[in-house]
């Protein structure tokens, strides 16, 4: 029996410190030398070194409030998320917070109803600093509202827009904060991240890190 039982003891503990020592090891070597900023979150930093969030997870820059909207004018808004405010929390089904989404099909009325709250707080966010959406004495929008701009994202974590929805925003940005267009422009233009590989998906903005850059272009 011991002959049997020591080859595959022995073959036990070298798998083990193979498989669950030195190949871990290896790999989380290799991620710190190699893809450091990956590897640890992609955790962006402000001037001061204090971490401010991931640039792989959305944070709450909007709101779907028409009241509170004035006073979040001065920053980019990200993608709407079906468990805000607080999109980034653990799942809890007692406060709807949490990665989810909404799960609201298009003949469900609700999903109507958040479209038009959003696009409420947006046209509130911009006649704040006076900018005008709407042709004078109709319903007829000047410039369309950016579909990502609101509906919710599947996960509520969503860190990115689209450069249309970027776009969409930089003429409020600009106001309230009494910078040029051309300025705030470069801004996304600069945080703007092409399709993968050349090919693969959309070109997409980073709201987090464009928020970051905005408020350090501000000072």
């Amino acid at each position: 029996m011991l002959t049997h039982l020591r080859p595959a003891l022995v073959l036990f503990v070298i798998l083990s410190l193979v498989t669950g020592v030195i190949y871990p090891l290896a790999i989380t070597g290799l991620a710190q030398v190699a893809f450091d900023e990956k590897a640890n979150g992609s955790i962006l930093t402000d001037a001061a070194g204090k971490p401010i969030g991931s640039a792989l997870i959305g944070q709450e820059f909007g709101t779907s409030d028409a009241s509170a909207a004035p006073a979040l004018a001065k920053w980019f808004w990200g993608r709407p998320s079906a468990t805000g405010p607080v999109p980034y929390t653990a799942l809890n089904l007692a406060t709807g917070t949490g990665s989810s989404g909404s799960n609201l099909a298009l003949t469900n009325p609700a999903l109507l109803d958040n479209i038009n709250a959003r696009i409420a707080a947006l046209d509130a966010a911009d006649a704040s600093v006076g900018v005008v959406r709407l042709t004078p004495g109709s319903s007829t929008r000047l410039t369309a509202v950016p579909v990502d701009l609101v509906t919710a994202s599947a996960s509520g974590l969503d860190p990115h827009i689209s450069p249309a929805a970027a776009e969409y925003q930089v003429p409020r940005i600009a106001k309230a904060r009494g910078l040029t267009e051309d300025a705030v422009r470069d801004l996304v233009r600069q945080h703007t991240q092409g399709r993968a590989l050349g090919v693969l998906g959309e070109p997409v903005v980073n709201v987090l890190a464009l928020n970051q850059a905005l408020g350090s272009s501000s000072r």
